[in-house]
């Protein structure tokens, strides 16, 4: 008997020291990226290299085990993988487990997705809701600016999955590349490895699907631009640490994507790639280039969506004049070419989702028999908020939707078809309510009879 508990013991002593020699082979993640009707992309990084796979299984029926398939991980991609869960069936929940090296990786987080639903022809859309925020700045005082870290309150990333969004977007400037890193590979590597490992923020990626845009930060220097020589490089280290369901559109290269959740549409646009030089001097000057402003019109125009979120890195809306709005450094003819083509082409319910400006806030656009355009901003989660500026002059701005504390948002879909409401609801740091605003889908106008 002593022999059989001394047998067991050494088993389970065995097997609980496999499955700690594999985490500490885990660098960051898993993640989720991507989800699908009948796929959804997964994501992890290794300290070295390392054969990885992931097995998952639907909570409906838990007996039956789907793989992905396997990777080895190498050093030229900062040592991550994707991996692709092509087994799964609309509106199913899963939970996952990693492998690395064909042993089992056990965490302290939930690891699960879900799938996208079937609810088409079938159903009212379903009720969902996403997370989102801007600005993740993590420190590394050896690499930072002399001074007090210019970020923190890092447990904002374990206070987003209380909330229980169904998944989160991130808004751009999800990194802060800083002057020893954008000029090499190395360094862009270095800078996505070290705030992807961030512990506070595994549970949120491992627990929901994440999406991603990019914003300067991510992109190079502060408030860069199409000029920026080494872009390659970092338009590369966000395809390697995000799982996003494409990197570009078409022919058109770029951080740009789309993706579906119920009855909304996410146009994941890019802002840097095509951008002109804020201050180069001439006419017509873009922040998204010819093609990528066509693709966004064509599929504005074909969407059915009830709410159409476009996804910028910075302020559309706002006519402050100040940092990188639209309508700041000559951008705001293409601002107002955007503007009225939605309300030429009579597009409701267009909702700009937003980031950058270190404050939360809500912008309007109503105009007289024309669609009401609406500008989300949701910054900063870990970067320094901004103070409150009174010379600020915003017209289009909600009153008392400003917000200059470090903060995400959750936004929330409910109703019936065709009586859609989208509440935007804004958290501090510790998951306190700071503010809330609701929108109602806005109908098309019924034609006018002639006589």
């Amino acid at each position: 008997m002593i022999k059989s508990k001394l047998s067991f013991l050494f088993l389970f002593s065995l097997l609980a020291l496999n499955s700690f020699s594999q985490k500490s082979l885990l660098q960051s993640g898993p993640m989720v990226g991507y989800s699908e009707m009948f796929e959804t992309m997964l994501w992890v990084q290794t300290k070295q290299a390392a054969d990885v796979k992931i097995q998952y299984r639907s909570k409906a029926e838990p007996k039956k085990q789907f793989w992905t398939n396997t990777v080895k991980t190498e050093k030229g991609k900062a040592f991550t993988a994707k991996l692709l869960a092509d087994k799964i069936l609309p509106g199913n929940k899963y939970t996952y487990t990693l492998y690395i090296n064909n042993k089992k990786t056990q965490l302290d987080y939930p690891t699960k997705f879900q799938s996208l639903a079937l609810w088409q022809w079938r159903t009212d859309p379903p009720e969902f809701s996403f997370a989102c925020g801007s600005g993740a700045y993590i420190n590394e005082k050896k690499y930072d600016r002399p001074g007090k870290g210019y970020g923190g309150d890092y447990e904002i990333y374990k206070n987003i999955p209380k909330k229980n969004p169904d998944f989160m977007v991130w808004l751009g400037d999800n990194i802060y590349l800083r002057e020893p890193d954008w000029n090499t590979k190395t360094g862009i590597l270095h800078r996505y490895t070290h705030t992807r490992s961030l512990p506070e923020m595994q549970p949120l990626l491992a627990g929901m699907p994440n999406y991603a845009i990019l914003d300067d930060h991510d992109y190079g220097p502060n408030d860069s631009d199409r000029s920026f020589w080494n872009k390659n490089e970092t338009l590369n280290g966000f395809d390697l640490f995000w799982a996003n369901p494409s990197m570009g559109v078409g022919d058109i290269k770029g951080a740009i994507s789309y993706f579906t959740w119920g009855d909304c549409d996410f146009f994941m646009l890019d802002n840097r790639t095509y951008r002109t030089p804020n201050h180069r001097k001439e006419n017509n000057k873009t922040q998204l280039g010819k093609a990528q402003l066509e693709w966004l019109k064509d599929n504005l125009s074909t969407s059915h969506a009830t709410f159409k979120f476009i996804v910028i890195g910075g302020q559309f809306l706002t006519t402050c004049g100040l940092y990188e709005t639209y309508d700041n450094y000559g951008f705001s003819a293409e601002r107002q070419e955007i503007i009225d083509y939605i309300h030429f082409n009579e597009i409701r319910n267009v909702i700009f989702l937003t980031g950058d400006r270190h404050q939360s806030e809500i912008n309007v656009l109503k105009s007289a028999n024309k669609p009401t355009i609406y500008d989300i901003t949701v910054s900063a989660l870990t970067s320094h908020a901004a103070r409150k500026n009174d010379s600020e002059v915003s017209p289009l701005r909600v009153e008392g939707s400003l917000i200059n504390v470090k903060n995400f948002g959750l936004l929330k879909l409910s109703g019936l078809r065709k009586e859609r409401i989208l509440t935007s609801i804004f958290y501090d740091t510790n998951g306190n309510e700071v503010y809330r605003y609701q929108i109602k889908e806005e109908k098309r106008s019924a034609p006018k009879k002639k006589h």
